[in-house]
């Protein structure tokens, strides 16, 4: 199916026309490629680089994020290098608590570990096998735009490997552009869609390590940060951290800070990182002499902080659309969700039989993921503006940790893991708060 597509006034013709073109092709882009495809639209995809590439990221799936692989049909064999884990390790006040993933019907009781570099091709490659078009090395770099204003398309220009360009420039004409290119969403900007300042925001950073601890069957957070200064003396250090093993050899360990935190774009996080690792036991072998790679950052956007999520042809997904969960920093599960629930919009939007039916149908995908994720990102601010007060967070460390049927109704809250019909009285508390809570 190709639907005509309107030119813009003085334009050249394009390279390739397709009905929806995504920009982007990591969790979110390739998701929502996928589901279109599946649908029977002719969807091209646009990522600036060439697989396999690596991206920062903890590396740990929730069960919420397996589940979305599930939904899209992304197999998940041990044997392919997807490292199962059973629930998290939260350690702080001098307290190591373990808990099992809740088992409920509506997730699976597990979760999963696999590099973004990996994860991303499998991703990418679901969506060719499913009818995508995946152009890679296309860096697109701006917006067409009809007499109304609207995206009718993009351009771009093939880039080597360092990013230069290695030809003139390209024109992608479809009559929806949907951007999935990340936290900073150049095609959002240049649409003048910035972020919301209201909404929080963080800051990751992480690398990986040779250890023993590879294989560990649980992700491990961090709710305190520990290191000495010269004179000996404990000095707690800003954010919180994680280590999650990957399975091949190497754990992943990083940590994030809150930018409602004193502390967020004051500190040198990499000293942070490296200040905390030197306080580990040393059989864990997180050193310089066993990093792999350098110490990578990465802004985590919360919240839906940046908005509308749909306007003048060109819909947001993932990232692009600050959908990281304000909780627990968690951003892949969201953005395959979030491509999920665009897809479903789109090939409605898509089924009608004029411009005006079609417009009225996509108009409807900002209500439609407010209605999905709105009051439970809105709970997820006033927790993110909570804990970023580090007597706040002494005080729900101290009291909290030791009271574990609280700690497993938070993990439910903090992975967004409750049973969305019937479950337990703390499912169905979840439930009524986030309905309860507005969506702004």
């Amino acid at each position: 199916m190709t639907t005509p597509i309107p030119a813009a006034s003085g334009s050249a013709p394009a390279t390739e026309s397709a009905d929806v073109i995504v920009v982007g092709a990591g969790p979110a882009g390739s998701a929502t490629a996928a589901y279109l495809a599946m649908s029977g639209l002719d969807v091209l995809v646009l990522e600036k680089t060439a697989f396999p590439r690596e991206k920062v990221c903890g590396d740990g799936l929730t069960p919420r994020a397996v589940k979305e692989l599930i939904t899209l049909g992304v197999p998940t064999p041990e044997e392919d290098g997807w490292i199962r884990n059973h629930g998290l390790r939260i350690i702080g006040g001098g307290m190591r608590l373990q808990l099992p993933w809740p088992d409920l019907a509506s997730f699976p009781p597990y979760g999963l570990v696999r590099t973004r570099q990996d994860f991303d091709d499998i991703l990418a490659k679901h969506a060719v096998k499913h009818g995508a078009r995946l152009r890679e090395s296309t860096n697109v770099t701006g917006p067409i735009l009809d007499d109304r204003g609207a995206v009718v398309g993009v351009t771009a220009k093939a880039v080597d490997e360092k990013g230069r360009s290695t030809g003139p420039e390209l024109r992608y004409a479809a009559p929806l552009v949907i951007a999935a290119d990340g936290n900073s969403s150049r095609l959002s900007l240049s649409v003048g869609r910035e972020k919301r300042e209201d909404r929080p925001m963080g800051v990751a950073v992480r690398t990986y390590y040779t250890s023993p601890r590879h294989d560990d069957d649980y992700l491990e957070s961090w709710l305190e940060l520990w290191s000495t200064d010269e004179n000996g003396k404990k000095v707690l250090l800003p954010g919180y951290g994680w280590i999650f093993g990957v399975g091949d050899g190497t754990s992943n360990v990083g940590l994030g800070i809150l930018n409602t935190s004193s502390a967020f774009g004051k500190t040198d996080y990499k000293d942070v990182m490296r200040r905390w690792v030197a306080t580990m036991p040393q059989d864990w072998t997180y050193n310089d002499e066993t990093m792999v790679g350098p110490i990578r950052g990465a802004a985590l956007p919360m919240g839906f902080n940046r908005q509308p999520h749909y306007d003048k042809g060109l819909l947001l997904v993932g990232d692009a659309g600050g959908m990281v969960n304000p909780f627990n920093g968690e951003g892949i599960a969201y953005a395959m969700e979030s491509g999920r629930l665009a897809a479903e919009v789109v090939a409605q939007a898509f089924a009608r039989g004029t411009d005006a039916q079609r417009e009225r149908v996509l108009q409807s995908y900002p209500k439609v993921m407010g209605d999905a994720l709105g009051g439970y990102y809105t709970l997820g601010r006033y927790f993110a503006k909570m804990i970023g007060n580090p007597e706040v967070m002494r005080l729900a460390t101290k009291y909290g940790l030791p009271r574990t049927t609280l700690m497993k109704f938070l993990l439910k809250v903090m992975a967004n893991l409750a049973e969305p019909h019937g479950g337990d009285a703390s499912d169905r508390l979840i439930v009524a708060l986030s309905k309860m809570a507005p969506d702004a």
